[in-house]
Protein backbone atom coordinates (compact mmCIF):
# COMPACT_ATOMS: atom_id res chain seq x y z
CA UNK A 1 0.00 0.00 0.00
CA UNK A 2 1.51 3.85 -0.67
CA UNK A 3 1.80 5.71 2.20
CA UNK A 4 1.96 9.40 2.21
CA UNK A 5 5.59 10.30 1.34
CA UNK A 6 6.33 7.48 -0.92
CA UNK A 7 6.82 6.84 -4.44
CA UNK A 8 3.55 5.81 -6.21
CA UNK A 9 4.16 2.66 -8.96
CA UNK A 10 4.22 3.85 -12.35
CA UNK A 11 0.99 2.76 -13.15
CA UNK A 12 -0.50 2.01 -16.52
CA UNK A 13 -4.19 2.33 -17.32
CA UNK A 14 -6.65 2.45 -20.11
CA UNK A 15 -8.80 5.90 -20.51
CA UNK A 16 -11.93 6.10 -21.65
CA UNK A 17 -11.11 7.11 -25.18
CA UNK A 18 -9.14 4.00 -25.45
CA UNK A 19 -5.92 5.66 -24.72
CA UNK A 20 -2.94 4.89 -22.34
CA UNK A 21 -2.22 6.78 -19.23
CA UNK A 22 1.27 6.34 -17.52
CA UNK A 23 1.52 8.30 -14.57
CA UNK A 24 5.22 8.70 -14.89
CA UNK A 25 4.52 10.43 -17.62
CA UNK A 26 3.01 13.30 -15.59
CA UNK A 27 5.96 13.46 -13.44
CA UNK A 28 6.52 17.31 -12.51
CA UNK A 29 2.83 18.20 -12.01
CA UNK A 30 0.26 17.73 -9.20
CA UNK A 31 -1.89 14.51 -10.06
CA UNK A 32 -5.44 14.09 -8.07
CA UNK A 33 -6.11 10.63 -8.47
CA UNK A 34 -10.00 9.89 -7.57
CA UNK A 35 -11.52 6.31 -6.72
CA UNK A 36 -15.38 6.30 -7.27
CA UNK A 37 -17.45 2.99 -7.52
CA UNK A 38 -19.38 2.86 -10.39
CA UNK A 39 -20.56 5.16 -13.77
CA UNK A 40 -23.52 6.96 -14.35
CA UNK A 41 -24.53 6.58 -10.77
CA UNK A 42 -25.90 9.82 -8.78
CA UNK A 43 -23.51 10.46 -6.03
CA UNK A 44 -20.32 9.13 -8.97
CA UNK A 45 -22.43 11.51 -11.96
CA UNK A 46 -21.99 14.62 -9.15
CA UNK A 47 -18.67 13.94 -7.97
CA UNK A 48 -17.14 14.24 -11.53
CA UNK A 49 -19.14 16.95 -12.41
CA UNK A 50 -17.35 18.62 -9.34
CA UNK A 51 -14.41 17.77 -10.61
CA UNK A 52 -15.28 19.30 -13.90
CA UNK A 53 -16.40 22.40 -12.74
CA UNK A 54 -13.35 23.21 -11.00
CA UNK A 55 -10.80 21.82 -13.67
CA UNK A 56 -9.41 25.06 -15.04
CA UNK A 57 -8.86 26.09 -11.40
CA UNK A 58 -6.98 22.09 -11.25
CA UNK A 59 -4.92 23.01 -14.19
CA UNK A 60 -4.74 26.56 -13.29
CA UNK A 61 -2.63 25.02 -10.16
CA UNK A 62 -0.15 22.87 -12.50
CA UNK A 63 -2.70 19.28 -11.73
CA UNK A 64 -4.02 16.88 -13.77
CA UNK A 65 -6.96 15.31 -12.65
CA UNK A 66 -7.83 11.30 -13.16
CA UNK A 67 -10.90 9.49 -12.27
CA UNK A 68 -10.61 5.47 -11.87
CA UNK A 69 -13.66 2.81 -11.28
CA UNK A 70 -13.88 -0.73 -12.54
CA UNK A 71 -15.93 0.19 -15.24
CA UNK A 72 -15.31 -0.50 -18.73
CA UNK A 73 -13.42 1.41 -21.49
CA UNK A 74 -16.70 1.66 -23.21
CA UNK A 75 -18.22 2.96 -19.87
CA UNK A 76 -16.18 5.55 -19.12
CA UNK A 77 -16.41 6.86 -22.98
CA UNK A 78 -19.86 7.33 -22.79
CA UNK A 79 -20.02 8.38 -19.00
CA UNK A 80 -16.91 10.99 -20.07
CA UNK A 81 -18.92 12.08 -22.93
CA UNK A 82 -22.11 12.61 -21.55
CA UNK A 83 -20.97 14.69 -18.41
CA UNK A 84 -18.19 16.60 -21.11
CA UNK A 85 -15.68 15.19 -18.34
CA UNK A 86 -12.21 16.82 -20.04
CA UNK A 87 -9.74 14.63 -17.97
CA UNK A 88 -9.05 10.98 -18.14
CA UNK A 89 -11.49 8.52 -17.01
CA UNK A 90 -8.95 5.30 -16.16
CA UNK A 91 -10.65 1.37 -16.36
CA UNK A 92 -9.66 -0.47 -14.09
CA UNK A 93 -11.92 -3.97 -14.64
CA UNK A 94 -7.75 -5.72 -13.36
CA UNK A 95 -8.08 -3.90 -9.98
CA UNK A 96 -4.40 -3.12 -10.70
CA UNK A 97 -4.76 1.03 -9.08
CA UNK A 98 -7.51 -0.15 -6.82
CA UNK A 99 -5.31 -2.59 -5.31
CA UNK A 100 -1.86 -0.08 -5.57
CA UNK A 101 -4.25 2.42 -3.49
CA UNK A 102 -5.75 0.05 -1.29
CA UNK A 103 -9.11 1.12 -2.03
CA UNK A 104 -11.16 -2.02 -2.14
CA UNK A 105 -12.68 -3.13 0.66
CA UNK A 106 -16.48 -5.20 1.78
CA UNK A 107 -19.44 -3.28 1.26
CA UNK A 108 -22.85 -3.91 2.43
CA UNK A 109 -25.63 -2.86 -0.43
CA UNK A 110 -29.35 -3.96 0.45
CA UNK A 111 -28.26 -6.30 2.98
CA UNK A 112 -25.74 -8.35 0.34
CA UNK A 113 -21.93 -8.06 0.87
CA UNK A 114 -19.53 -7.45 -1.99
CA UNK A 115 -16.34 -6.24 -2.78
CA UNK A 116 -16.04 -2.61 -3.81
CA UNK A 117 -14.42 0.62 -4.15
CA UNK A 118 -14.33 2.84 -1.29
CA UNK A 119 -14.80 6.55 -2.64
CA UNK A 120 -11.44 7.80 -2.25
CA UNK A 121 -8.93 10.80 -3.50
CA UNK A 122 -4.97 10.57 -3.50
CA UNK A 123 -2.78 13.47 -4.09
CA UNK A 124 0.29 13.44 -5.85
CA UNK A 125 3.10 15.65 -6.13
CA UNK A 126 5.17 17.09 -8.45
CA UNK A 127 8.23 14.49 -7.37
CA UNK A 128 5.92 11.28 -7.54
CA UNK A 129 5.20 11.10 -3.94
CA UNK A 130 2.22 10.60 -1.96
CA UNK A 131 0.84 14.10 -0.53
CA UNK A 132 -2.41 13.39 1.01
CA UNK A 133 -5.25 10.72 1.32
CA UNK A 134 -8.86 11.59 1.64
CA UNK A 135 -10.61 8.12 2.10
CA UNK A 136 -14.96 7.33 2.56
CA UNK A 137 -15.55 10.31 1.01
CA UNK A 138 -18.56 12.50 0.77
CA UNK A 139 -18.90 13.99 -2.40
CA UNK A 140 -20.27 17.50 -1.39
CA UNK A 141 -17.20 19.97 -1.41
CA UNK A 142 -14.72 17.30 -1.66
CA UNK A 143 -13.50 18.50 -5.09
CA UNK A 144 -12.87 22.30 -3.77
CA UNK A 145 -11.21 20.56 -0.29
CA UNK A 146 -8.57 18.76 -2.63
CA UNK A 147 -7.74 21.78 -5.10
CA UNK A 148 -7.20 24.20 -1.82
CA UNK A 149 -5.17 21.43 -0.96
CA UNK A 150 -2.87 22.24 -3.81
CA UNK A 151 -0.02 25.01 -3.26
CA UNK A 152 -0.62 27.95 -5.39
CA UNK A 153 2.38 29.10 -7.72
Amino acid sequence: MIGIGKKIPNLTGTTGDGATLKLAALKGRWIVVYFYPKDSTPGCTTEAQDFRDLYPEFTSRGAEVIGVSRDSVRSHGNFATKQSLPFPLISDAEETWCQAFDVIREKVLYGKRHMGIVRSTFLVDPTGKLAMEWRGVKVPGHAQHVLEAIPTE
